[in-house]
């Protein structure tokens, strides 16, 4: 072959998947687009918790035998025989990663393997975030494809808490102030978790999680064994790589909660907290805490977004964010084409029917 020229192979072994962790960190640190979610840590741990043997798909680039483009995929029946990314509904966002410095050749190449897989299944990419390196695959595919609307998410700028309240009417900014004022009169302490800490923070964190929701609707997954393995696996990795960092809160020298906010060039996001429930019977805005200590991790740091991630949430609102809406691409043959028309047609009766009820609980709720 040329000596320019790139190689595409297909992984479905998950020992070689395991194998790849450190030329695919290279890749990673590499692609200027990529989230925490890309990275193997966050990969390999959910297909260790939520894979299916003999179902993985992983689309591999080299260049000189150097890793510069990956797409984590596996094979998925439900609802239609489709390839989608690896990390399921427990992640964000989804996206492959390309080399910066070889981005447009390895998207050829990338686009070019994924157009073989395509042959018998849809391509389904769910929550891509604005931007994202797999826009890039939409950009070139010669076959059938489609860009539809999925999650919401909020963002703010990367600012001072202070910069933050300064967004906010005088009134809400008051009482935001004073909260703080509160939290730190009662003595509530925060501290960095040390990466040799972090899988008993972990534990710490999704106890309290548990313990917060107790009685209330909670994301069932959250309470789930494979979701604490995964997580447990896979965050102190991440917090060594300097992909996350684990937050804890001590009050009366106790842990009363903890946080884990994932970092990447472009985004800080608080994933996932826990919080004992004395600290709302001591009337601690648990909010406005994890973000005064988020702030610090993206303050001043203009070329990153303080992110929400998914989610509408009425508490969100308060912070006055900027929506950011991610895109579900789905990329077909012609002889999968029916496929992805099934995929569109059932993603519209569902935005349908979410639409029916949400206005039917509006309704109830004027009456």
């Amino acid at each position: 072959m040329a000596e320019s020229a790139l190689t595409v192979e297909l992984c479905t072994d998950e020992g070689e998947f395991g194998d790849l962790a450190a030329a695919w960190a290279r890749l990673h640190r590499r692609c200027g687009t990529a989230t925490p979610f890309q990275s193997h840590a966050w990969l390999h741990s959910w297909w260790l918790s939520y894979g299916t043997r003999g179902r993985l798909r992983v689309v591999l680039v080299r260049r000189h035998g150097e890793l510069v483009a990956a797409a984590p995929l596996m094979r998925a029946y439900v609802p239609l025989p489709a390839l989608v990314p690896l990390g399921g509904a427990i992640s964000d966002f989804t996206d492959v990663l390309l080399d910066d410095a070889f981005a447009d050749e390895a998207a050829d190449a990338l686009a070019g393997g994924l157009s073989e897989l395509a042959r018998s299944a849809l391509i389904d990419f769910r929550e891509v975030r604005s931007g994202a390196a797999v826009e890039r695959i939409y950009e070139r595919w010669r076959g059938p494809r489609l860009r539809l609307v999925d999650s919401l998410c909020l963002e703010l700028p990367a600012a001072s808490m202070e910069e933050l309240l300064g967004r906010l009417p005088a009134p809400r900014a008051q009482r935001a102030r004073a909260k703080i004022r509160k939290m730190d009169a009662l003595g509530v302490e925060r501290r960095i978790v040390r990466h040799d800490e972090v899988d008993d923070s972990v534990r710490t964190l999704l106890r309290l999680h548990q313990l917060q929701w107790q009685g209330r609707k909670v994301t069932s997954e959250h309470l789930q064994p494979r979701f604490s393995e995964h997580l447990i696996r896979s965050v102190g990795l991440m917090v060594r790589a300097g992909d996350a960092v684990v937050t804890e809160f001590r009050l009366d020298d106790a842990v009363v909660a903890a946080d884990l906010t994932l970092l990447s060039p472009h985004l800080v996001g608080g994933y996932l907290y826990g919080a004992h429930p004395q600290l709302r019977e001591r009337k601690v805005d648990v909010a406005t805490m994890l973000l005064n200590a988020c702030t610090e991790h993206a303050e001043g740091d203009r070329s990153r977004v303080l992110s929400l991630l998914r989610g509408n949430e009425p508490y969100k609102h308060h912070w006055r964010p900027e929506e950011a809406t991610n895109h579900r691409l789905l990329l077909a043959r012609r002889r999968t084409a029916p496929v992805l028309r099934a995929a569109a047609w059932d993603a519209a009766a569902r935005s349908r029917g979410k639409e029916y009820l949400r206005a039917r609980r509006e309704r109830q709720e004027r009456s």
